[in-house]
């Protein structure tokens, strides 16, 4: 059994999805759900579903506490949903290339620190871009620049709000996370 972990910091719609897909698979379970915002709706998504929850905060990620709670869980693998704060090298480290980050944009485009949520889907609206779309990749040092391992676009000429384009690609999202980080676990 392959264990994984979703750290979290906001509602949690990635994470609830990749957590009802991997309920129908017997081999990857979701162990754990880890959250540094007390009152991130992801919390009550998880509770639904009967998997654990934890906090933690900054400090407890420089000192190692993080990295203690999920070699404690044994855990295999971490997905990122939607998760803020920067993940430390310690942790890159000892999960190496068994940590998978969603980004709601065509990498390298809009990425970056600051770059998340309705920051990205403002930037793409207000670009001459006729497309977005969302990048699977694996977690790096700096954000959004690890290792690209899926991307689909959707277009969006068409489109006339920041939030029409986010409701595009968050179908996106909900789609293919779950499958491909299946994928990549399997692999």
């Amino acid at each position: 059994m392959t264990r994984v972990a979703i750290l979290a910091s906001g509602t949690g719609s990635n994470a609830k999805s990749l957590i009802e897909h991997f309920l129908r698979n017997s081999e990857i379970e979701i162990t754990a759900v880890g959250t540094n915002r007390k009152t991130a709706g992801v919390i009550e998504i998880a509770e639904n579903f009967g998997v654990e929850i934890f906090h933690f905060n900054k400090v407890q990620i420089a000192e190692g506490a993080l990295l203690a709670k999920l070699n404690s869980l044994n855990i295999d693998w971490i997905l990122l949903s939607g998760f803020l704060l920067k993940i430390p090298l310690d942790i890159i480290e000892a999960f190496n290339n068994r940590i998978l980050n969603i980004h709601p944009s065509l990498l390298p485009k809009h990425g970056g620190k600051g770059m998340y949520g309705m920051n990205v889907h403002n930037s793409v609206f207000e670009s001459d871009d006729v497309k977005s779309g969302m990048t699977i990749h694996k977690v790096s040092e700096d954000y959004d620049e690890g290792d690209v391992v899926f991307q689909v676009e959707v277009d969006i000429s068409q489109c006339e709000s920041a939030e029409e384009i986010a409701s595009k690609v968050l179908a996106l999202e909900h789609h293919y996370y779950p499958r491909i980080a299946e994928a990549m676990i399997n692999d």
